[in-house]
Order: C-alpha cells, then sequence, then structure tokens
C-alpha cells in the first residue's frame, strides 16, 4: 500500500532531474472520500485517508489515495529550493506517505475496471495491473437519507466476500462510485461492509482544469511506472506478494558496497543506513495490513467453516 520508493530517492531523483513531463491535458470532476478501515482483521483500531474518484471528459474514471497530491505545492516549494541550493534535503521530514498506491481505472462506457500497482525494477518504478468486468447484482431499497449534502437511496450488494450497503444520489449523474463500485443510477456518497472494515463517504468535489492522475513528485522523477504490465490476477496477486515479501530484491544487486557507504550532503548516514531503515519500514508497514478489501478465495472458505 504504501508509495512505492522512498523519500530517499525521491529527493535522489529530484535533485538530478527538474523535467516537469508536458501531457495532453484533460479536465476532471474530482470527489473527495474519506476512507475510514481496519488495517488488522483481529483489530477494532481504525485508520483514516482521503482518496479521490476523478471523472474526466476523457471516457474513463481515476481512482487513487489523495496523500501525495495534496502537498504538489508544499514539495514544488522544498525541491525547487533543494535544487537551487544544491544541497540534498531529507523529505522524510516533509512529505507525508500514502496509505494506498494502487491506482483503479474504469473506461466509460464499459466500466472495464483495471487494477494498477507500482513495484520496482531497479531504481525504476514498474506498473503491474489486471483488468476485470465486474457485474454487480444491486438491490436497489425504497429508504432514503441526506447523506451531507445531497438526498440519497440506499442499495445493497455482495463484493468481494463482504457485504455492501451503499448510498448513492441522482443529484450527481454519474454511474461510479470509489474503488471498484459502480452501477447504480447516481453517484455512490456512501458505502460500507456490514462489519465496518472499509466505509467511504463523499466529502466534497470540485472541478480540475487541467488534470493529470500523477503528482509533481511522479512528474518530476519520471515515476509513473509506463505503459502498464498487463496480468492475470493471480498472477498480478503473486508478484505484489512477492514484492512485499523482498521490496528491494531488484534493488539489491545494483547497489555495490561502494555505493552503500556514501554519505549524502544533508541527509544522516550512509545509503547503506537509509536502504536498510527503508527495507525495514516497507515490512513493518505490510505485516501492519493484513485486512484487504476484497478477501481471497481461501480466506473466505476459512470464514464458512
Amino acid at each position: 500500500m504504501k508509495n512505492l520508493f522512498s523519500v530517499f530517492f525521491i529527493a535522489l531523483f529530484a535533485f538530478a532531474s527538474a523535467q516537469d513531463s508536458k501531457e495532453s491535458k484533460e479536465s476532471a470532476n474530482r470527489f473527495f472520500y474519506e476512507l475510514t478501515f481496519k488495517p488488522k482483521k483481529d483489530s477494532a483500531k481504525t485508520d483514516k485517508v482521503v482518496t479521490i474518484l476523478d471523472i474526466t471528459d476523457k471516457n474513463r474514471s481515476v481512482y487513487q489515495d489523495y496523500t501525495v497530491i495534496a502537498q504538489d505545492s508544499i514539495m514544488k516549494v522544498e525541491i525547487e529550493a533543494m535544487q537551487k541550493a544544491g544541497m540534498m534535503k531529507d523529505l522524510s521530514k516533509t512529505l507525508k506517505s500514502p496509505k494506498i498506491s494502487a491506482r483503479v481505472y474504469k473506461s466509460y462506457p464499459s466500466m472495464k475496471v483495471q487494477y494498477v500497482d507500482k513495484i520496482a525494477n531497479g531504481f525504476t518504478p514498474s506498473n503491474i495491473g489486471y483488468s476485470e468486468d465486474i457485474k454487480f447484482n444491486w438491490n436497489i431499497l425504497n429508504d432514503k437519507q441526506k447523506i451531507g449534502e445531497y438526498n440519497a437511496q440506499k442499495a445493497t450488494t455482495e463484493f468481494g466476500g463482504r457485504k455492501w450497503t451503499a448510498w448513492f444520489s441522482t443529484d450527481l449523474p454519474f454511474q461510479d462510485g470509489p474503488y471498484k463500485f459502480f452501477g447504480l443510477p447516481g453517484l455512490i456518497v456512501k458505502i460500507e461492509d456490514d462489519q465496518k472494515n472499509y466505509s467511504w463517504v463523499l466529502q466534497g468535489n470540485k472541478k480540475v482544469k487541467d488534470y493529470t492522475e500523477y503528482s509533481y513528485i511522479e512528474n518530476l522523477m519520471q515515476a509513473k511506472g509506463g505503459k502498464v504490465n498487463e496480468l492475470t490476477r493471480e498472477k498480478f496477486e503473486k508478484t505484489f506478494n512477492d514484492f512485499k515479501k523482498d521490496p528491494f530484491a531488484s534493488i539489491r544487486p545494483m547497489m555495490t558496497q561502494e555505493m552503500l557507504s556514501k554519505t549524502v550532503p544533508g541527509m544522516d548516514g550512509t545509503v547503506g543506513d537509509m536502504v536498510k531503515k527503508q527495507e525495514k519500514q516497507y515490512k513493518d508497514f505490510y505485516s501492519a495490513n493484513d485486512n484487504p478489501i476484497e478477501i481471497s478465495s481461501s480466506d473466505q472458505d476459512k470464514k464458512k467453516k
């Protein structure tokens, strides 16, 4: 779930390259959802993050964590100052890490869903993903209530081994919603599972004129991940699980002893110290999150027993 590259590597790439990539602009309706979730299966402790659903004028929607994008203006100032001074700076003191690294794309009007995440390919991020045609079997009920400023109606479905209750509003004429959810006669403004492991609530929206799905940092680092390596879902899950077990597997062979022993002006410790610290942070993070939105088929079988 965490951002693929450490803040150390962000600083390194940003210092080396100040090229902001140009891409064809589009506009988007951005919907902000507060996601409350339980990272651990057997714990009542919850965490929160703001996520966004961007519905663009190019017949698609993009769902992702808002954490890094929200810091764009701060990071732009920090990095420009770092480049001007000619001195590296530990951006971990400034940059908040996202809690979700995946993006979910939906193509209109087919609503084909593509789930994309990043893994390391040496020092370069690489996109891997899978596509699926999801058919939600919604049961639309007569119950109505106000969710925020919107008049909403209740609907239920089962998905990913969980039972979900959604509230949708025809005030917002988009048959879409957070994560992979879609298919109701209006935008989903609230959705949660019956155990309250995951709960999204719409907090607001705005129009984005010059839309890009990537943050300033990703553009600067040229770290968009390139063309998506489309895998079967089974192969995707195996590849991503292998990455979580050893996030630096593809980087380690490229790090010589001489490189690891170097110190970086403006940052604490050697490169090796920072690599070890980041590796521990990844492993601690992944071990602290064992409650995915979609329960695996094997875990679903265990629940039934």
